[in-house]
């Protein structure tokens, strides 16, 4: 191939075909003067890759290639990069761009700018028609802005689905005082939920998790749980009422989902934060279930750049380790990616590696 005017990948046509993974050339971005080129080494499977190539997300602009949980080293920077050195080993998560000037990416919420966001795949790049493409593939290219240098003491797969879950976890943390003397909760054990009881736990909350039955108990107990409350179980809420700071929704699914007593469990003016995202409609929230408690709702999206390094940074210094099982990349290590994360087989993550013998 002629890189780096392309790269190679394994793309998804339809929804209808989401299992069936094509590996293709396909075009890359001009290279401008702050781009970062990654050759790839490792990605991890996040749940939005599957709610996107399975059509649960709505329309999408196939062919695509996803992933954006990417871990590889920086093979060419460009002339005004200053954040990152050639040779050294990145990362690169789910958003690549932002306007970069606006009031919200001046402030570090550039995950927040309303004028121009380009996530890492399923976006066009302006003026150019190109499609960009995510990190199931040789190569990835990416502004410095949103490519961070990863610690030695994080491995290549173990690291690589904290670019998004990780971050997603805890940025809602950090911006809504989880740490001493705070009650914490982690609505849904997943890959999401996983790292936010571990983070939760790391920035010295009282860390609970919060599961719909029993069978996750030993494993929340193991990332750092102090307490667990099983929702199938009566009276669930009744011994937590008005006693949590911070809730953070990372369920999947918002099926049997009986907000009101969720909400029953939070202080005085407790933030409920949100941050799965289910592809069915989530719940009605009713203004009589806020007075009691006037508990605040919210909703967090990915995180700013000194976020993501502060927690790589947090991980290394703590030895966190994210539950990873590793499968190759590949037509059939991702057809068995896709079908498992659809049917919830996983505990907690998926690491693609092996790119070494896939691509040249």
């Amino acid at each position: 191939m002629s890189y780096p005017r392309q790269a190679e990948g394994f793309q998804v046509d339809s929804p209808d075909t989401y299992t069936d993974f094509h590996k293709r050339f396909f075009q890359l971005k001009p290279f401008g003067d702050y781009d970062v080129d990654i050759k790839i080494e490792a990605c991890g499977v996040c749940g939005s890759d599957v709610h996107t190539v399975s059509g649960g997300w709505g329309d999408q602009k196939f062919p695509l290639c996803v992933g954006h949980e990417i871990v590889g080293h920086a093979i060419r920077i460009g002339p005004k990069v200053t954040l990152i050195k050639e040779g050294q080993r990145v990362g690169v998560g789910a958003q690549s761009y932002s306007c970069g000037s606006c009031k919200q990416c001046q402030n570090e919420n550039e995950t927040y700018c309303p004028h121009l966001q380009i996530d890492t795949y399923g976006a066009e790049w302006p003026d150019t028609g190109i499609i960009s493409q995510g990190g199931y593939s040789s190569h990835v290219r990416t502004h410095e802005h949103w490519v961070f240098p990863i610690p030695e003491a994080l491995s290549t797969a173990v690291v690589a689905p904290m670019l998004c879950a990780g971050l997603t976890a805890y940025s809602p943390l950090v911006r809504n005082g989880a740490g001493p003397g705070k009650k914490v909760g982690i609505v849904g054990l997943g890959g999401i939920g996983h790292f936010g009881l571990m983070f939760a736990k790391a920035l010295g909350a009282e860390t609970w998790a919060i599961s719909r039955s029993r069978a996750k108990e030993a494993d929340a107990r193991a990332l750092g749980a102090d307490g667990y409350i099983a929702t199938a179980e009566e009276g669930w809420e009744k011994e937590h009422l008005c006693s949590f700071d911070l809730i953070v929704n990372c369920a999947n699914s918002s099926k049997g989902f009986d907000l009101a007593k969720y909400l029953s469990m939070m202080d005085v003016h407790g933030r409920w934060i949100s941050v799965g995202m289910p592809e069915e409609e989530g719940q009605v929230i009713k203004a009589q279930n806020l007075i009691a408690n006037g508990v605040l709702i919210g909703a967090s999206h990915l995180g700013s750049r000194r976020e993501m390094l502060e927690m790589l940074q947090l991980a290394a210094e703590k030895g966190l380790k994210g539950w990873v099982e590793e499968l190759p990349i590949g037509e059939e290590g991702l057809r068995e990616a896709m079908q498992r994360m659809k049917k919830g087989d996983v505990r907690y993550r998926f690491t693609m590696t092996g790119y070494e013998k896939v691509f040249n």
